[in-house]
């Protein structure tokens, strides 16, 4: 789904304008994104029963060039995973 279409849906669902949902909608991803940046000590951001999101961070390594074979550094780098909520789960029918 575009996020267009998530706004859609979210103006659909609400009984909002267009622009009131992409207000809301940008709210929302606005505070996830502000909630990570605030838990960088512990690197986790739960929201309610939808579920967590967590920094990891993944160690420098070597892999390999695919079209040359020659093996290459890959740096330290930072990655986000998200783990839903039982509720969520349940919704999913997982």
């Amino acid at each position: 789904m575009s996020k267009a279409e998530f706004i859609a849906n979210v103006a659909e669902a609400g009984e909002l304008s267009n622009a009131e949902a992409k207000r809301v909608v940008e709210l929302v991803f606005g505070e996830i994104e502000n909630g990570l940046k605030r838990s960088r000590k512990d690197g986790r951001y739960t929201i309610g029963t939808l579920g967590t999101f967590t920094i990891t961070q993944r160690p420098a390594r070597k892999g390999r060039n695919p079209r040359t074979g020659e093996e290459i550094k890959i740096k330290a780098s930072k990655g986000l995973k998200f783990r839903p909520g039982a509720a969520l789960k349940s919704a999913a029918g997982c």
